[in-house]
This record gives structure tokens, sequence and C-alpha cells, in this order.
């Protein structure tokens, strides 16, 4: 039996090391026994350790199917106090699968407690209300990296482990630009008070948001949870970012199909999360594929756990902003990010690697591994990591980012191949190109206080043995 995975419990299993990294160029950002030095990380044998920590939940096979709790798939009735009941049985009798059979069914926000895995059969469909009201009362979240108490996720969890959402079927979330994403605007006052909240110490019971606001909720968010699978579903057309594990733990999310391209429609955002693994996974999203994140300013330093030891592999990342992101949410840091046998690009994708920082954000990004890449097309940069972007250099805190490499990288088309501006105070360090060939770059890099080096690197058939090559 497990110990309760209490938020205590998180933050002292998560982070083992004071996370100082965020406050300047003075401080470490890896420390402890057996401590790589500061230019080096733990290289690809750290792989193996992350799957050995990684695993899947596994549960009881017993069966609670919605329909027999009244559920009824005409795609009108409230599938919602159903799957609530399922869900509850489940969880007391010791745990299986709530099953959502073949048809269509619609719901509000669906609770998930520990040892259940909500199975979405083939041919099923749960369609998500796109009433606000259906998500109240308002639960602890995070919104772009700061928390308060926000509507609900359309599917939630907090303080579980052992919890799954599987099955071929699909999970659609309704929202249209006459909804949910019409709050992309209305938005903005919201996410300025809440910043603000942060920044003045406001505790997070009193960062109330829900009704009278425009907040708009991520599709599965998980809060505080451990051993979590995500596996096969087809999500479409979510409010908000698509999967959010949040100070979570072992997390697996594979073959699931995302399809949902309004705005900030991320992916898979893991955030101030550890253990992650992200397989055989297509991403069609209206923002980033992957981003990795770990809170925002007052509240990432609060919080002050990173996002580390992620694995992301076979995965096909087609569009829009960045396949793999890191930020803009880091103060906490992220490292240890592996990514493999990966096809990238479309002709509405911006970048390849895109690392989102600066001085207000702050935070670090470290031991970054890329291998195997296929690129086939990009609208901007193959790389774009900019510490002047969003506000500039106007806060307090210096982001570090170092031991990046990008190896056995083959890019068709991009309009650059690099941006890229650290600080004088805090250049971009160890950034490494090894076995690279970019094929047609259309236009010069920009390259500001980065330390590069190349092994193998060629760009519109030339070698390139020095970043002069590119300017």
């Amino acid at each position: 039996m497990h110990d309760k995975f209490s938020r205590k419990n998180f933050l002292r299993l998560g982070t083992g090391v004071a996370l100082a990294s965020a406050l300047g160029p003075a401080s470490t950002a890896w420390a402890g026994p057996g401590a790589p030095g500061p230019e080096t990380g733990p290289g690809w044998g750290h792989v193996g350790d992350i799957l050995r920590h990684t695993r899947p939940p596994r549960f009881r096979p017993r069966d609670f199917l919605i329909t027999a709790f009244g559920a009824i798939a005409d795609g009108t009735t409230d599938a919602t106090p159903a799957i609530t009941a399922a869900i509850e049985a489940c969880h007391r009798s010791g745990g299986g699968r709530v099953v959502v059979p073949a048809g269509t069914f619609s719901t509000g926000a669906i609770h998930l407690k520990s040892n259940v895995n909500l199975h979405v059969s083939d041919g099923a469909t749960l369609v998500f209300s796109t009433d606000p009201a259906q998500y109240l009362p308002v639960v602890l979240t995070r919104f772009e990296g700061a928390e308060c108490m926000n509507y609900s996720p359309l599917i939630y969890a907090r303080d579980c482990e052992n919890i799954a959402v599987t099955g071929t079927g699909t999970l659609d979330g309704g929202a249209t630009w006459d909804d949910w994403w019409s709050w992309v605007g209305p938005s903005s006052p919201d996410a300025q008070t809440l910043q603000q909240m942060a920044e003045d110490g406001v505790p997070v019971k009193d960062r109330v948001f829900g009704a009278g606001h425009f907040l708009r909720a991520a599709f599965i968010e998980t809060q505080s949870c451990r051993n979590v699978l995500i596996e096969d579903v087809t999500i479409l057309r979510s409010p908000f970012w698509e999967i959010h594990p949040v100070l979570s733990r072992n997390i697996t999310v594979r073959g699931v199909h995302i399809d949902s391209r309004g705005p900030n429609n991320d992916g898979i955002d893991p955030e101030s999360s550890q253990y992650v693994v992200i397989q055989d996974c297509v991403l069609d999203c209206g923002d980033d594929c992957i981003a990795i994140k770990s809170g925002r300013g007052a509240d990432g330093l609060r919080v002050n756990v990173p996002s580390e030891n992620i694995l992301i592999e076979n995965c096909t990342l087609n569009i829009r902003y960045g396949a793999i992101t890191i930020g803009s949410e880091m103060t906490g840091g992220v490292r240890n990010v592996f990514v493999r046998n990966c096809t990238v690009g479309s002709p509405n994708l911006y970048f390849g690697l895109y690392i989102k920082t600066n001085s207000v954000r702050g935070g670090y990004a470290e031991n970054i591994y890329l291998d195997n890449l296929q690129i086939s097309n990009l609208t901007k940069e193959v790389v774009s990591c900019n510490f002047y972007r969003s506000e500039g250099d106007t806060g307090p805190l210096t982001p570090r980012v170092r031991n990046v490499e990008l190896r056995n990288i083959t890019v068709g088309h991009a309009r650059n191949a690099f941006s890229m501006f650290g600080y004088p105070r805090s250049p971009i360090q160890d950034f490494r190109l090894i076995d690279c060939t970019f094929t047609s770059i259309d236009d010069v890099s920009e390259i500001q206080d980065v330390d590069m080096s190349f092994r193998n690197f060629t760009v519109n058939g030339q070698k390139i043995t020095d970043p002069a090559q590119l300017l």
C-alpha cells in the first residue's frame, strides 16, 4: 500500500535539491551525490532509468458500464451523474474499469478517483458540454503557470494514484469560436489579475475565478497524482491545453491522437512533473505540440518543482508552434529531456525545438537531448531560443540554458537554422550539433551569446565548423 500521495509528499519526493538556479547565474541547477559537472549531463544512458521508474498502472479485471448506472447513448441526455456513480462504485470496490460502451454520451466534468481506469471503447464518444456551469464548483488548478481555483478541467484528478483514461474511442471537448475559444480575448484581464495575485502572495484558496471570469480549463489534468496512464484515445476540440499533468509522477501517455486547433490548444504539457514517457502519439494542435513547463514567476519560485526525467519517442508532431517546446512557464526549471525517433513538420509548423524564457520567467533548461528526428518542413527556425522574447530582459531572474544536444537530425526545409539569443551574463552554453543535415535553409541564422559546437553538420550542402558560417 502506498502512503497517501499528498502535495507535501510530492514536494518532498520531487525536488531533493534546492532549485536556486532560477534566481541567478551564481547558483547551481543540479546538486547531490553523483551530480554531473556544470557543463555535462546524464546522457542517453539515463533513459533506462526513466523507463524503469515509469510504469503504467494496472487495474483489477472488473468492469463498471456507465449504462448500468443510467447513462443513455443518445448524445443529449446528461450522463454525468451515471459516470460519477460508476467511478464511485469502481473506486469503492477496489478499482477496475469504468467503461463507456459504443455510442455517443453527453457529459460535464468527470472527476477520477484512485484505481479507476476510464475506458472509452471503440465506437464510443464522450461529448463534453460547453456550458461553463457544468464545470463548477471550482477546483485547484494551474492557469499559465499560476495556481488558482477555477473551472474544473473536463477530466480531472487530484491526489490520486493508479488512474487512467484508455480506449480507442473519442473525447470531444466540443469547443468552438461560439463558446470556449471566444474567451481568448476576455481572458487577458483575468490572467493579468491572477499573475498579480501570485506576485502579491495572495493565498491560492483566495485566488477564485470560475463563474463570471474567462480562464479556460484544460481537457485532462492531474493534480498531485502518481501512476497515470493516458492511452489510445482521440482528443478533439479542447477548450484549452489538452493533457496537463501538474505536480504528478510516473506518467505514461501513448498512442494518443490529438486534433484540436483552437487558441492555446497545446497538446501535452507536463508541468512540474517527473518521470514522464510520451510514446507513439500524433499531435495536430492549435499551439505547441509538447510543451514542458514548471510554473511561472512568483508562483514558479514558490512551488519550485522542476519537470524532469522525460522521454518522448516515436511521435508525429505536425502543427502549429513548437514541436518540442520548453516554457514559457519554466521558472521551476526543466532538465533531463530525451526526444528520439520522431517525425516533425508540415507547412503549418513553426519551430522544431522552441525554448521560451527571459528574465521575467527565469528558470533553466538543461540536459536536453534530441536524436534521430526527421523534420520535413518548418515555417520558421529549427531551433528558437531567445532570452529577449516577450517581456525581454526586464525582470529579476536570470535564465539558463545549457547542455543541449541535437544528433542525427535531418531537416528538409526551414526558413532559418537558428534564432538564438542568450544574455552576456548568461550565454546559452554547450549547444551541440552532431551528424546533422539541414538540406534547404532559406535565410541566415541569428546567434548571439551562444556557445555552439559542431561535428559533421551540414547546411545547404556546406559543412559548418564555425557559427559565423551561419550568419
